[in-house]
């Protein structure tokens, strides 16, 4: 469970980072699928939401990224019923948890590509209330070096901004910001970690991730969440996602097959909590 320091942190910065989740084991068994996956000819390649071999916009840099692992590769899968992640969405989201979809980033060494500044949940609009988490899990020892994620503390405040190309100009949200928020960006913090660390951010923090040019990789999974009881807004199809993810009728909650219910308050809580007796706060 996180501690009450965390949880505050978390309400006052819009994130937290270095959160142990993965053993050596599993970050091993992660690696060993993100392998096959990125081979474009893999099994089970059409199940992917989104598959990007290369998203980078940047002439001689790659960026992979890809939507929808966890219905191709079993530890990909259950990833998603991690319990140190389940209980720390559970803590952060404030009740039950449901899974909105998993992402994969890579970046190979010398000519990894950037993940421009940006908002969760300006790609998420097809979806409310604004009710997400984001759970960013390094494959990879990460930090300034290999093109780790940078966060801009108190960002989550600053309300929704037009969201830019993800793999494009690295700077091009600054277009949209007034002088005090630009400011803002001095106080940018990398999110150095070991790999089977993890960091949460809330929906709207502004992130980015400037581009690898060392010797190592940089690899990545992430399990975006959200409340039990968020909506589909699945009205304007131009919304990104709306066509690619698994349909919910507008105005239905988000639910079944594709979106399931990962914590539940009211009864899987206190299960979870008799199994695991001693997890200690991070």
């Amino acid at each position: 469970m996180l501690s009450e320091e965390r949880l505050a942190a978390f309400a006052r910065d819009g994130f937290i980072t270095d959160v142990p989740v993965l053993s050596a084991t599993q970050v091993a068994a992660l690696n060993a699928e993100l392998v096959e996956l990125q081979e474009p000819d893999h099994a089970g390649a059409e199940y992917f939401y989104e598959y990007h071999r290369n998203e980078s916009t940047e002439p001689g840099s790659v960026l992979f990224h890809a939507l929808g692992a966890w219905r191709v590769r079993p530890a990909f899968h259950d990833l998603l019923w991690n319990p140190a992640l389940r209980m720390a969405s559970y803590q952060l989201l404030g009740g039950s948890v449901r899974f909105f979809h998993d992402q994969l980033f890579a970046k190979p060494a010398h000519h990894g590509g950037v993940v421009a500044w940006h908002q969760d949940y300006a790609y998420w609009t097809w979806t409310k209330p604004m009710a997400h988490l984001t759970c960013w899990m390094a494959l990879d020892d990460v930090d300034s070096g290999n093109g780790c994620v940078h966060y801009i503390p108190g960002s989550h405040r600053w309300g929704l901004i037009d969201r830019p190309e993800l793999a494009g100009d690295m700077d091009a949200i600054r277009g949209a910001l007034d002088p005090e928020q630009l400011a803002g960006f001095e106080r940018r913090v990398p999110v150095e970690m070991q790999a089977g660390r993890a960091s949460f951010h809330h929906p709207l923090l502004l992130h980015g991730s400037y581009g690898n040019r060392s010797d190592r990789p940089r690899r990545a999974t992430l399990v975006n969440m959200l409340a039990d009881g968020v909506r589909s807004n699945m009205t304007d199809w131009d919304a990104p996602g709306t066509k690619t993810y698994p349909h919910v009728a507008p105005g239905e909650p988000m639910g079944g097959t594709y979106y399931p219910l990962l914590m539940d308050a009211d009864g899987d809580l206190a299960e979870f909590l008799r199994t695991v007796p001693t997890v200690q706060p991070a």
